[in-house]
């Protein structure tokens, strides 16, 4: 015990972890303005007359406008402020709170990546990255430092490692290796692209672009930490967030995953990238020592993170479709779910059922997302409910005629007809009014054919 303490406390270069947090705050800041310039604050949190809560967080609500958009610009600002290394602890603590009040507002905006930023920068409060090349240094001499103790550096890795295995671990199935799937449902649907575009067609690419991106997760970690291979890593991890970015258009995740890998590197490579850069002395520095308590946080931290995306096990069957355990488990691009929702209300005893479409409450973008996702359905069911019985009707009851397609299989109900939602309580436990995948296979996928002209 006393070896790997010694281990974790031995000196490091800071110089890279002061380059991932100016990288971090700026993508931060980055995407505040892509918000604003898209729109994206009044789509997303304004127009919405009704937002899907987390399980525990019913309490969050947007802001009305200008709050909503001042919310932005303070993240925005906080984002600023960590690359700067100024006011670092407050500023990291405002993106923490600020960025994750924002994504808990509606679960169908949820991304992994938006969990991944709020676990950084949750990290970011505690750890010391700001002693090199910061204001904060420069203002305040005492919080200088050149090196940082090993396990600032191990746990940064650690974090974001764990994407990229519990990402390959989600690959390893048939709908992935064996049918290329959903892989060939994209990029059938990119057939127009400049030059790349008919390949994207063939069976075999989307096949052979699985095969890569599970060989590419399980790997490329490995890859990264081997000097001898580290620049073709880089560049394969540049060129594989490009294409995804470019065909996926998922936001600022490539940009973050690429910054990420630069944690990979040797401890000084800023220093070794521009010759202008002092070289230090690695000296140890006590102020961020770890000792028992600190090892037992960071297990505790490890066993949680490990823990958390192997919570869909617990519940059988194929998460894919029943989403428990969906979030938060770094399952990354392989599903596309496309679904069909018609709620059937019966009020007061009644025989005769009124059909009730999503469209009435949601907009096109949350009626997408939340088709495939049973909770959300559970959580519309119930909404419909307490609406009715504000109008004064005493018996409520809302069934749902729920079908999906994952995959590209043949649409199946994916919510028992017979439940009534009313009754039903979101939770933990497994749900049995959410029925079993089919045991079906995905449509094979067929060479598309050149459209041919009408005259």
């Amino acid at each position: 015990m006393r070896d790997l303490r010694a281990r974790l406390n031995d000196p490091r270069d800071a110089a890279s972890v002061a380059a991932f947090r100016v990288m971090f705050g700026l993508v931060i800041a980055g995407g505040v303005v892509r918000y604003f310039a898209s729109g994206w604050i009044d789509r997303f949190y304004v127009q919405p007359t009704f937002h899907f809560h987390y399980l525990g967080f019913e309490w969050v609500r947007p802001l009305p406008e200008p709050w909503m958009s001042a919310a932005f610009g303070l993240l925005g600002v906080a984002g600023l402020c960590v690359a700067l290394g100024l006011f670092y602890r407050v500023a990291s603590a405002l993106v923490l709170v600020v960025f994750t009040y924002l994504h808990l507002i509606d679960v169908t905006n949820y991304l992994n990546h938006y969990w991944l930023v709020t676990l950084l920068a949750a990290l970011f409060c505690l750890l010391p990255l700001n002693g090199t090349w910061s204001l904060d240094a420069r203002l305040r001499p005492s919080l200088r430092r050149s090196t940082v103790p090993a396990w600032v550096l191990y746990l940064l890795r650690f974090q974001v490692g764990l994407v990229y295995v519990f990402a390959a671990l989600a690959k390893i199935g048939p709908d992935w290796l064996l049918h290329g799937q959903p892989l060939g449902i994209w990029l059938h649907a990119r057939t127009e692209t400049p030059v790349i575009g008919p390949l994207l067609g063939q069976p075999w690419v989307a096949l052979a672009m699985s095969w890569a991106g599970l060989f590419y997760d399980l790997t490329i970690v490995f890859w990264l930490s081997w000097r001898r291979s580290r620049p073709f890593a880089f560049a394969a991890v540049c060129f594989f967030h490009g294409l995804t970015g470019y065909f996926f258009f998922i936001g600022i995740f490539p940009v973050i995953m690429t910054a990420a890998a630069t944690l990979f590197f040797a401890p000084d490579w800023p220093r070794k990238l521009h010759a202008r850069l002092r070289r230090v002395d690695l000296e140890p520095d006590d102020r961020s020592r770890i000792g028992r308590a600190g090892m037992a946080a960071l297990a505790v931290w490890g066993l949680v993170m490990v823990a958390v995306p192997l919570r869909g096990h617990l519940y059988g069957g194929d998460v894919l479709w029943h989403e428990q355990g969906m979030r938060w488990s770094w399952r990354v691009k392989v599903r596309e779910k496309n679904g069909d929702v018609t709620y059937r209300v019966r009020l007061d005893g009644e025989r005769r059922e009124r059909e009730v479409r999503p469209s009435r409450y949601l907009d096109g973008r949350q009626e997408a997302e939340f088709a495939g996702q049973p909770d959300l359905i559970l959580q519309l069911a119930h909404h419909i409910r307490d609406e009715l019985r504000a109008r004064g009707h005493t018996r409520v009851e809302v069934r749902a005629d729920a079908w999906a397609s994952l995959n590209g299989r043949p649409s199946a109900r994916l919510i028992d007809p017979t439940v009534d939602l009313t009754t039903v309580e979101d939770g933990f436990a497994p749900a049995d009014w959410i029925l079993p995948r089919p045991d079906t296979r995905p449509h094979p996928m067929r060479r598309r054919r050149p459209a041919v002209a009408r005259h």
